[in-house]
């Protein structure tokens, strides 16, 4: 029995042991294979997931992946990558095998991830009009800003640099804005982490402190459903930028210098040294003839010049353990055409995403960090080198202004002249620093008992600092009279905040739908430091003390958000979202706004009768409405009484004491929220694979209680302007884009992109007055006295020109002083200006193509904006013989435009200045050559690029640039054409 025993004991641990081998045998299975693309490409990066569970990994550099520890038994295995359609196979595993997939370049990228604010989705189940832009498509060349990438890429989105200086922002309007005078600018979220769009001391371009070599893709977010889930900081649109992130898998160092020649493209036309002269002797004075000079002195010459630009960059990305990373660093030296002026940058980045618990935890840590030193040229020298006198030499052995020619009367200079331009640059120094820190860590855990549930907390910063000084000798004519002058200044920012919010997605597959639910809270703390400086003259004498060393204005934001999108059969989806936002910069009895939307999207290509139409592979109706909100460009404490303390010069005297004093600034307690409806109806569509494919939105836009500074009775306030909530304003258009794969082969290939925009702006109410005429002062003019030339007014677009109509001769030449009756009194008076025209386009649009042969490839990027008019001040300014005739003692020069009119006299509200600036500009021209692998190993790689910026412009406009936002066209920097060659290699 012992015997029977120990043999039946025996075989039961036989037993037990290979079932347990065989169990565990069947619960560590593996699954590799290869992920390529439709012409065989390995997709390095691609994602390969078993649907229902947390396991997934990444492809490596050939393609290749292996997932191990899975379960026997039906699986459901995914693959994905950015730009590809997805695809899922079905396969009952029972022993280790091998499984392949290749992903269609489905230009429609129905299976792409879309990052939309608080969460993702497939792009087939978007509701909102949303545009996206892969690193691959952003513009090259020398770029500088984050903003620059995208021009011309997205439909509705209109991007107008600010001049060619470095580091030069761009002003950015999605769907042409909606609002007066707070911010139109849209909201700008750089990995989870909303940026202030405060101005940073030291630095032109806030955004510019951001490396565009570290961005993977840029997300706009166009209409209120979209949106809406941003609420109070969302009427202008969305703009969500995603940085490059680790992959699993070996090491990979990235190494890329681009250097640039940037040269000016175009100059003021102004008269040369030989025709002033002789207009002078013709109409002049002996007097006048008397102060001419005999040298030939381009002026605009000596300022501009031919200016260097070098970007390097070098980033270490892979994965360690469940762990991708990415760190980038980065150097920038940028010099300006206009001498004197430079930046330097350097960039850090990193950007850490571990997993934990089988990936139910995830925690995403970005940080980005820059610092840059700037020297500000004088950019008064441009407006002195169009109108300084080219018959006189730069320099005077006699002068007592460093060396520099200066008109002058008697031993000082010439107050009414204008200042010499080499020596505006040579004798001003304006050196400034400016440190930006951006950086967030965002945890995401899924439930184990619940994976369908996510909790995810996002807490993160945004600060910065800047300071500088400026200093101008004492001999400078600039400066002459205080002798000269040093002046410092300093900001920082600290802007926090923090964010929580449950998902919950589920399939229901018993009612063939699935649910994403979201719901969650936001804190957001922004509080400045500006800091007040005694100003100096050269000798170090004071010249002003201010009244307090700094000044922390702050404000808060508290935020409650929800959102649910409903899908039915793949094919019906409903999303709604709504918004609480109350921010301090409100009165608390109405400090709150409530921003709902919701939308309907109908994907048609999944019915029945176009399943299985090989021709259309993409069609998706949308339809939404939602409200956004809109408080930045507002003061902090706009709706109290606030006093401020008086200046030194501004005190009292009540017998032999001086007193400072409190002096009250304008407030409105009932100040409200700006709010936006739009309504959008949108189409997307795709065919023959996703050959040809694009979207048409049409979409109406409702601005009411507008924000705006508006002139009051005396005596109803502490000011006759106030900031206030004065009325209604109406955006509607249409955009559209389509993008054509032309030709698809293994060796040659040929895309192109088109999108157009039509919108109209209008003002509908203004209810601070009755007056059907009453106008907002909007845009005021250089010359003459507090001279304005646009309003807004009821039914007209903002900021049209009020002008009066020019009268002409029978030769076509405006006549001085002549303009038409229009009112038909008898008399031209200023009830005889009309509204004519705008800055904003009609309509404007944007192309692309890239042409690819084997390793070549060639694109280019076009513009072009039609309807959009430009005042030209600078010739209403300088092109008038008063002008050079001066009677101070002086000779100027003009533009070449006074041989148009021969104005005498300034003519500053004649429509004659208003000019169609209508263009088209290409902005962009590259050469790209893969070289492929250096190594037999094929472990290093090398790319070269070729680029032209700017490369020509076509317009009616004389000027020296049509595309001008807000159509005043006054000595702007010009923006430089540029030529850069590039290499990057890839270990």
């Amino acid at each position: 029995m012992v015997r029977e025993f120990y043999n039946w004991h025996f075989r039961l641990i036989v037993i037990f042991v290979f079932s347990f081998q065989f169990v565990s045998a069947q619960q560590n299975l593996q699954l590799s294979g290869k992920v390529v693309d439709d012409m065989g490409k390995e997709l390095a990066g691609a994602t390969v997931s078993i649907k229902g569970t947390n396991k997934q990994v990444s492809t490596d550099e050939s393609g290749n992946y292996v997932l191990e520890g899975i379960s026997a038994g039906a699986l459901i295995v995914e693959a994905s990558y950015v730009g590809h359609a997805s695809s899922e196979q079905r396969i009952q595993l029972k022993a280790t095998q091998t499984l392949n997939f290749t992903l269609s370049s489905n230009a429609a990228e129905i299976g792409e991830v879309v990052v939309i604010g608080y969460g993702s989705v497939e792009r087939k189940h978007v509701t909102g009009a949303v545009s996206n832009v892969q690193s691959k498509d952003f513009q090259k060349g020398a770029i500088t800003s984050p903003d620059q990438l995208i021009q011309g890429k997205v439909s509705g989105v209109s991007i107008t640099s600010n001049g060619g200086a470095p580091g030069a922002g761009s002003t950015i309007r999605v769907r042409g804005g909606a609002s007066l005078s707070a911010s139109n600018n849209p909201l700008i979220v750089v990995d989870g982490n909303p940026l202030s769009g405060e101005g940073i001391s030291g630095s032109a371009n806030p955004l510019s402190l951001i490396n565009p070599n570290d961005i993977e893709s840029m997300t706009v977010l166009k209409d209120a459903n979209a949106t809406a889930i941003y609420g109070s900081r969302a009427s202008n649109g969305v703009i969500l930028i995603t940085t490059k992130t680790g992959k699993m898998g070996r090491p990979k160092l990235n190494l890329s210098t681009v250097n640039s020649l940037s040269t000016i493209a175009n100059q003021v036309e102004v008269l040369t040294a030989d025709e002033v002269r002789s207009f002078v002797n013709e109409r002049g004075t002996a007097a006048q003839k008397g102060l001419l000079g005999t040298a030939n002195t381009d002026w605009q010459d000596l300022i501009y010049h031919n200016a260097i630009t070098t970007d390097n960059n070098i980033s270490l990305s892979g994965g360690v353990k469940n762990m991708p990373y990415r760190v980038s660093i980065g150097y920038l030296e940028q010099a300006g055409i206009l001498k004197t002026d430079m930046l330097r940058r350097g960039t850090a980045g990193v950007n850490l995403s571990p997993r934990f618990f089988d990936n139910h935890l995830k925690l995403d840590i970005n940080f980005k960090g820059t610092m840059t030193n700037q020297e500000f040229a004088n950019t008064g020298a441009i407006g002195s080198a169009i109108v300084f006198d080219p018959t006189q030499n730069v320099y005077d052995a006699n002068s007592p202004y460093g060396g520099y020619f200066e008109w002058q009367e008697g031993a000082v200079p010439n107050t009414l002249s204008p200042r010499n331009p080499v020596s505006l640059l040579d004798n001003y120094s304006n050196r400034a620093g400016a440190n930006r820190s951006i950086g967030n860590a965002q945890l995401d855990y899924s439930f184990h008992f619940l994976p369908e549930l996510h909790a995810n907390i996002n807490v993160g910063y945004d600060i910065a600092s800047g300071k500088g000084a400026t200093s101008i000798p004492d001999f400078a004519a600039s400066n002459f009279g205080n002798k000269g002058l040093f002046q410092r200044y300093r900001g920082k920012q600290n802007n926090t905040f923090i964010e929580g919010y449950l998902n919950y997605v589920k399939d229901i597959e018993s009612i063939n739908s699935n649910i994403n639910v979201t719901a969650g809270y936001g804190y957001y703390d922004n509080k400045e430091t500006n800091y007040n400086f005694s100003s100096y003259n050269a000798h170090g004498d004071v010249i002003t003390t201010p009244v307090y060393a700094d000044n922390v204005p702050q404000n808060r934001l508290l935020s409650y958000y929800g959102r649910l999108i409903y899908s039915f059969a793949d094919r019906y989806i409903l999303s709604g979202t709504i918004r609480a936002d109350g921010s301090s910069k409100f009165n608390p009895d109405g400090r709150w706004g409530i921003f709902p939307s919701a939308a309907f999207t109908w994907r048609i290509k999944g019915e029945n009768f176009l399943k299985d139409n090989n021709s259309i592979s993409d069609l998706k109706l949308r339809v939404s409405y939602g409200e956004t909100g809109n408080k930045d460009g507002i003061t902090n404490y706009g709706y109290i009484p606030v006093y401020y303390y008086s200046t030194n010069e501004a005190q009292y005297q009540i017998g032999d004491q001086f007193y400072h004093v409190y002096s009250p600034i304008a407030y409105d307690k009932t100040l409200r929220w700006e709010s936006t409806a739009t309504t959008n109806i949108g189409l997307d569509y795709g065919f023959w694979g996703g050959r040809i494919y694009g979207s048409i939105d049409a979409y109406q836009k409702k601005t009411k209680d507008l924000l705006a500074t508006t002139e009051i009775s005396v005596g109803t306030n502490y000011s006759n302007q106030l900031l206030t909530n004065v009325g209604n304003m109406e955006n509607r258009g249409i955009e559209g884009s389509i993008n054509i794969q032309a030709i698809k082969s293994e060796n040659f290939n040929w895309d192109l992109g088109f999108n157009m925009t039509v919108n109209e702006s209008k003002i509908t109410n203004l209810t601070l007055n009755d007056n059907p005429g009453y106008q907002l002062a909007a845009g005021w003019i250089t010359g003459g006295t507090g001279n304005v030339i646009q309003y807004h007014t009821v039914g007209s677009a903002p900021f049209q020109y009020y002008v009066y109509k020019q009268v002409y001769d029978q030769q076509g030449n405006p006549l001085e002083g002549v303009y038409e009756d229009l009112n038909g009194d008898g008399a031209v008076t200023p009830a005889d200006r009309y509204y004519y025209q705008k800055p904003a386009p009609d309509y404007f649009m944007g192309f692309t193509t890239s042409i690819n042969y084997k390793r070549l490839t060639l694109n280019t990027v076009l513009r072009a904006s039609f309807g959009n008019y430009v005042y030209d001040n600078i010739s209403s300014n300088f092109g008038v013989s008063r002008n050079i005739l001066n009677p101070s003692r002086f000779i100027n020069n003009a533009t070449t435009d006074i041989f148009n009119t021969n104005f005498n006299n300034n003519q500053y509200y004649s429509d004659y200045y208003i000019s169609n600036a209508s263009f088209l500009r290409m902005d962009n021209l590259g050469l790209v050559y893969n070289v492929g692998n250096l190594d037999k190993e094929g472990t290093v790689t090398m790319t070269v690029n070729a680029n032209v910026q700017n490369v020509f412009t076509v317009s009616k406009y004389k000027g020296v640039d049509p595309e001008l936002f807000n159509g005043i066209d006054y000595t702007l920097y010009p923006r430089p054409r540029v030529y850069s060659l590039g290499l990057n290699f890839g270990f």
